[in-house]
């Protein structure tokens, strides 16, 4: 068998790979335990048996650089199509588990993870308002250089493939949804947002403790919108707002848009923003007027903030008349499938204002998000209308059915399962290929994978290089409006891990020992 041209393998007699007889101490999966799938959870064939051989090589019964069965063999012992036998052995290889060895086959692949130890601590510093001006004019040009470039490999997304979404489920939603609302486009789209769509996010906002009245939710262009119009309830211009440090590099171009000053604050790769760093910024700056925090693996660090700071933050805001503006977009995508409660389920007083969207966990192609304003609700309902207007209903009605239905469930399911194997294959595969020095942080939910690179290597540089090669990454320095972050680099870890993705993290690897070798 030639793994790099799997197809090959029609024509081979006999096979190249192990013969027909299973592994020692391997059980054979009979075909009728893989083909009884349950109706609720419809797991495919292919799945059932990459599972069945992951627990054989996590067993040890299948040890490091032993050979997998060929496809023929996986087709003759369990009765599969080629197709299906193909498929499992790519999904363990995407796993990192198996490795293709040209004109050999499969084999099981050494783990390496644990030889890369995760991003440190941040260290302390006294936040500086100066140096906060000019951040959309640098990440405008990063931004820039990324579009104008052919790129073959983007690593720079924080969300997940097309494939690990249900757009046929959804595309049925939209036709029913047309169906059954005929003059949809003849009548404007109600204030707030449309009832049932707001009625589910209240009722899977009680997952994670919080209990909203469907009334109080505004509907917004995705959680950017919502956020900017939770920024302007509470701030105006020379107002300062502390932000997480790194953070959301469209957060910080926001407030330098509203003319508001973003004071960085010290952020944990395991816990999230420093409580005793914002504590310090209180005691120097007398005109904080919000905090911004996303407390469930927070982009770009994946840090999930611990309940006891959670309760802390909210009781120092309160004290403090500091509003907490909260971005929820990543809690539904937790690898143990628990959704994590939400900072405004200990709010008494409407002093936390929560944000999210469906934009990285059921439609990256959908602008749908949404806001509930504690006690500035009034005030986000009036900007709102008076910004951008009501959202368009025939997306809302659509998200409703379907957020209400068991499919909804079921997505998510698979969706944190696949995101758990393509987060893992990406550290393992930045764990070999990257130079010794590196670190990275390992999250246990969420889409990206933050990299810090030895010897002070230029993430801008990186960048540039990584374009020339068609390969697209988010430096560092894009996160903050500091140098502190230069030698970092975000990567989407929501993606198959094809060989193309090994080939670019290859690639990038090299560009790495490069710029180190330049350094001196």
């Amino acid at each position: 068998m030639d793994a790099a041209n799997p197809d090959l393998i029609v024509s081979e007699a006999p096979p190249v790979c192990v013969p027909n007889v299973k592994p020692a101490g391997v059980a054979t999966v009979p075909p009728t335990a893989v083909t009884s799938v349950t109706a609720e959870e419809r797991i495919p064939l292919y799945r059932q048996l990459a599972d069945h051989y992951r627990h054989a090589i996590e067993a040890g019964t299948l040890t490091p650089g032993a050979r997998m069965p060929s496809v023929r063999a996986l087709m003759e012992r369990h009765q599969i199509s080629l197709s299906t036998a193909l498929q499992t052995c790519r999904h363990l290889e995407a796993q990192g588990l198996l490795e293709a060895r040209p004109r050999s086959g499969y084999f099981v692949r050494t783990p390496a993870r644990a030889s890369v130890v995760p991003v440190a601590e941040p260290r302390a510093w006294v936040p500086d308002l100066a140096q906060y001006v000019g951040i959309n004019q640098r990440v405008s040009s990063i931004l820039a250089r990324g579009l104008q470039a052919n790129i073959k490999v983007n690593l720079a997304v924080a969300h997940g493939s097309p494939s690990l979404y249900p757009v046929n489920e959804l595309r049925q939603a939209t036709i029913r949804a047309l169906r059954d609302n005929p003059l949809l486009y003849g009548a404007p789209p109600p204030d707030g947002g449309e009832t049932r769509f707001r009625a589910a996010i209240a009722r899977r906002a009680l997952e994670a403790r919080m209990n909203l009245n469907p009334e109080a939710i505004t509907v917004t262009h995705g959680c950017i919108e919502a956020i900017n119009l939770a920024l302007r309830a509470v701030a105006s211009v020379g107002d300062v707002v502390a932000v997480e440090s790194p953070t959301y590099y469209a957060l910080l171009q926001t407030l330098e848009s509203m003319g508001v000053r973003a004071l960085e604050i010290p952020t944990s790769p395991q816990t999230g923003i420093s409580l005793d760093a914002l504590e310090l910024a209180s005691q120097t700056y007398d005109n904080i007027k919000a905090v911004i925090v996303v407390p469930h693996f927070q982009n770009p660090l994946g840090s999930v903030m611990p309940d006891a700071h959670k309760i802390q933050l909210v009781k120092w805001a309160e004290s403090r008349g500091i509003a907490i503006i909260e971005d929820d977009t990543y809690s539904a995508l937790g690898d143990d499938g628990n959704i994590p409660a939400a900072i405004r389920s200990w709010d008494t007083t409407g002093n936390v204002i929560h944000c999210a969207s469906l934009h990285k966990t059921l439609a990256p192609g959908m602008r749908l998000g949404w806001i509930a304003g504690g006690k500035w609700q009034s005030r986000v309902e009036m900007l709102k209308y008076a910004q951008t207007r009501p959202n368009e209903a025939l997306a809302q009605i659509a998200m409703g059915e379907f957020m209400d239905s068991p499919r909804f469930d079921r997505h998510l399911r698979r969706l944190r399962a696949q995101l758990r194997e393509h987060r893992a294959a990406m550290a393992e595969a930045i764990a070999t290929y990257f130079p010794a020095g590196t670190r990275l942080t390992q999250p246990a939910g969420g889409l990206s994978l933050w990299v810090e690179m030895p010897g002070g290597v230029s993430s801008e540089r990186l960048f540039d290089a990584a374009l020339e090669k068609g390969i697209r990454i988010a430096p560092g320095s894009l996160f903050s409006n500091s140098a502190r972050y230069d030698n970092f680099l975000r990567i989407n870890g929501g993606q198959p891990f094809t060989r193309d993705v090994d080939k670019a993290v290859r690639t990038l690897a090299n560009e790495v020992v490069l710029l180190l070798d330049a350094n001196g």
